[in-house]
């Protein structure tokens, strides 16, 4: 993330030099004036410095100001507590100083090379114009620059929300809607309460299903072994996630067999159920062959026969692969319960619920959390980056238009004439609009020409992070292109449409 607040930084010193540049005309005489009555370059160079500084150092205290009222705002936004402490954290105070100094530098550097260089009979002679200066090609270049880095912004937001839709949206393979865990006592007194508390709640109008479990199917609390698979000597060289989990469990989440059965209650461990994966490590590729197939856990432990298959469902987040999973029944591990409600008066289910619990646990905190909330907070750090992308893009955006609006009205200002002329010729609004515009939309076809592969690269690497991705399209590219596009011909149509529109008589009386 830092690295993307350097680019926004960057973009602001962009901004800075392009329009120091683009005054230089309008300072040519102050410095022709400065340099006849004995001033050196290096006095030039200093003065440049010190003004630049002058506006930097304002721009931190103020951006410390805003940064301050903001920070409360910004942490809702990326759902993280953030404080800021200026005066008293001595790493504030050093990264404040550190980029007065290195923006000063930064954006100082070249606008008083540039300035100081005139030379002084031309400057007096008013005979420095812009297409004289060197700038003129380091201003494009800054420019394709600025909209390199937004238009890398733009497209890497629309691909982070677009992979965060697909997370939230793709089926896992079991049902999450309106379902809540319960975490219950693990002792044996709060496990000897689980029948009667399951025979309450299932009287509940409001309950339709309930399930005890070590975890609920997609959880970050898994527990992984190697197992025996029919009478196998050794163990197999994958880990399988063991779900331990009561008959209740396949109806409470929905989830699907594709071959055998369900478990029957028991407390112990007796059957097992595999899904498709456990198999396919195996090499197993008819369900229906792994039917009455013995399973041995640790040595000998727990012995059961599989008894059904279940279709594949996401036990974790969509980062990893599908888990081998084993599910069995055993009392003394469960850890939560599973409550299916009905899809009406929610609230007032939990309540019932909550005043259940608390006879049959008095001395227990009822807490729950919905599943499909669960689900979600497994991509919380994806939610966050995406936050602050857009943040950042819009930003990025703003501050690259920005400039423009600053190099379109200095282009104003120097071509007032030219658009008088024009205008006295018989051009239209249309022709001057163009005039203004086609500079800035060969730059920006060039920044997204530098943009797209760039963001092809780091976007392919990002995700390969997921096992379950989307796939990068061109109309994303397309779409973040013709975005910056449109705002920027927006921001310098606006200036070139009151310049058009500009009386020439006003323009060309002095000629």
């Amino acid at each position: 993330m830092w690295m993307i607040a350097a680019f926004i930084l960057i973009i602001a010193c962009v901004n800075f030099i392009n329009l120091s540049t683009a005054q230089a005309v309008n300072r040519s005489r102050e410095i022709g004036v400065r340099k006849v009555l004995g001033s050196n370059r290096s006095q030039l160079v200093l003065q440049f410095f010190c003004e630049t500084f002058l506006i930097v150092f304002t721009a931190v205290l103020l951006a410390g100001g805003i940064a301050y009222l903001l920070l409360p705002a910004v942490a809702k936004i990326l759902d993280i507590p953030l404080a800021i402490k200026i005066l008293s954290n001595p790493a504030v105070i050093i990264f404040c100083l550190a980029t007065t100094a290195g923006v000063t530098v930064l954006a100082g550097f070249y606008p008083a090379i540039i300035l100081s260089g005139f030379n002084p009979i031309t400057a007096l002679k008013s005979k420095v114009a812009a297409a004289s200066t060197k700038g003129v090609s380091m201003r494009r270049g800054l420019v394709v620059g600025q909209f390199v880095i937004a238009q890398s912004l733009i497209i890497g937001t629309l691909m982070l929300v677009k992979q965060m839709d697909y997370f939230q949206s793709s089926p896992m393979g079991f049902d999450k809607e309106a379902i809540i865990n319960v975490p219950v006592p693990r002792d044996s007194a709060g496990l000897a309460k689980i029948n009667y508390l399951q025979d309450k709640l299932q009287q509940m109008k409001t309950v339709q299903q309930v399930s005890f479990s070590f975890s609920s199917p997609a959880d970050n609390g898994n527990w992984f072994s190697d197992v025996k698979y029919d009478h196998a000597v050794k163990g197999t060289d994958f880990g399988v996630n063991l779900k331990w989990a009561d008959a209740g469990y396949i109806k409470t989440y929905n989830l699907a067999l594709v071959a055998g059965r369900n478990i029957y209650p028991s407390d112990t461990v007796k059957e097992f159920l595999v899904n498709e994966t456990f198999l396919k490590k195996l090499g197993v590729t008819n369900p229906k062959d792994a039917i009455n197939k013995e399973i041995d856990i640790w040595d000998g432990r727990m012995k059961g026969s599989i008894v059904g298959v279940m279709k594949d469902f996401h036990s974790q987040s969509f980062r990893d692969g599908m888990d081998p999973l084993l599910m069995t029944s055993r009392k003394q591990f469960y850890s939560i319960a599973g409550i299916k409600l009905t899809q009406q008066n929610i609230q007032q289910s939990i309540s019932g619920i909550e005043k259940l619990w608390n006879q049959v646990y008095p001395d227990y905190v009822f807490e729950f959390q919905f599943l499909d909330a669960k689900v979600a907070d497994f991509y919380q750090q994806e939610r966050r980056t995406s936050n602050l992308y857009t943040v950042f893009a819009v930003l990025s955006i703003f501050l690259s238009c920005l400039g423009l609006y600053g190099l379109a009205s200095f282009m104003a200002v120097q071509r007032l004439k030219e658009v008088g002329v024009r205008k006295v010729l018989g051009a239209s609004l249309q022709s001057i609009v163009y005039l203004f515009s086609k500079e800035f939309i060969i730059l920006i076809g060039v920044a997204f020409a530098i943009a797209a592969p760039l963001t092809w690269y780091f976007l392919h690497q990002w995700l390969q992070n997921f096992q379950y991705r989307v796939s990068v399209n061109g109309w994303i590219f397309l779409l973040g292109g013709v975005a910056s596009m449109i705002v920027a011909l927006v921001t310098v149509s606006f200036k070139a449409i009151r310049a058009a529109k500009t009386n020439p008589v006003k323009t060309l009386r002095s000629e």
